[in-house]
């Protein structure tokens, strides 16, 4: 049990001020995952620190602020789906996506914080996780295709956005499965500029920046520009990182 994890405990559900548990988020948090995604390490993380101190001041479960983050993200994805590219869609999107990602942090931080960490919430957490994978793409497309934003041949890429993403979705939480059988821990760098250069290198994989790029959905040509450099980014990322965990859980001795 952490520091942060007992004085959650004594303190029980007495609510204190909102900038005392943002601190006490904030110190918790100072050496967690340096190797991230700079945007999910340097925005989203705080965002979700103060959405997960604003939902503990109201008594709200891990579960629930889960399922805050699926309405936001799965209303967002429908738009994609229902409603004609424009300026005013791609704001609408991204805030809706930007809120639902932060939320997405926040669960975790509000489990923390009241001891009410379980295996049903981190399942519930993935499979709305392995669910906004495939379906934001496949929502996309649909979009492109009812109101005729492109030619058809680059409908390809967010299909192949969807098979990229559900298989570094699965590789990326089997990979973190195994080596807790295993009693291993993550090869990528903790701190030091390593870390600094890596969280900088996966920039264009980072579900965040894709979560922006819908921001210039008013002008199709450069959204499929960059949302078409995203998904090549995210597949060769995929290729790269399927090789270092074979070889990492090879290692072991185990593979066949």
């Amino acid at each position: 049990m952490t520091d942060l994890d007992r004085r959650s405990s004594r303190a029980g559900r007495v609510r204190e001020p909102y900038q005392v548990t943002v601190r006490r988020l904030a110190d918790a948090q100072k050496h967690a995952a340096r190797g991230a995604p700079a945007y999910s390490r340097f925005v989203n993380r705080r965002l979700g620190r103060l959405l997960a101190a604003w939902a503990y001041g109201r008594g709200l479960t891990p579960n629930q602020v889960t399922g805050l983050s699926a309405l936001a993200t799965f209303a967002g994805i429908a738009l994609l789906a229902t409603v004609s590219p424009s300026f005013g869609l791609g704001a609408a999107v991204t805030a809706l996506l930007v809120l639902g990602y932060a939320l997405d942090s926040a669960d975790g931080q509000v489990a923390r914080l009241t001891g009410t960490g379980s295996p049903a919430g981190e399942w519930l957490d993935h499979m709305v996780d392995a669910t906004k994978v495939v379906t934001l793409p496949i929502a996309l497309a649909v979009g492109l295709y009812r109101f005729d934003v492109v030619s058809i041949g680059w409908l390809a890429l967010p299909l192949v956005h969807a098979v990229v993403g559900s298989v570094l979705f699965f590789g990326m939480i089997l990979t973190e499965q195994l080596r807790r059988a295993r009693g291993t821990v993550p090869l990528a760098p903790a701190a030091g500029r390593a870390a600094w250069l890596r969280s900088v290198l996966v920039i264009p994989t980072d579900y965040g920046v894709l979560c922006w790029s819908f921001l210039l959905l008013g002008v199709p040509v450069a959204f499929v520009a960059v949302y078409g450099f995203v998904v090549v980014a995210t597949g060769l990322f995929t290729c790269a990182a399927a090789v270092k965990w074979y070889r990492e859980l090879s290692s072991t001795g185990d593979a066949e």
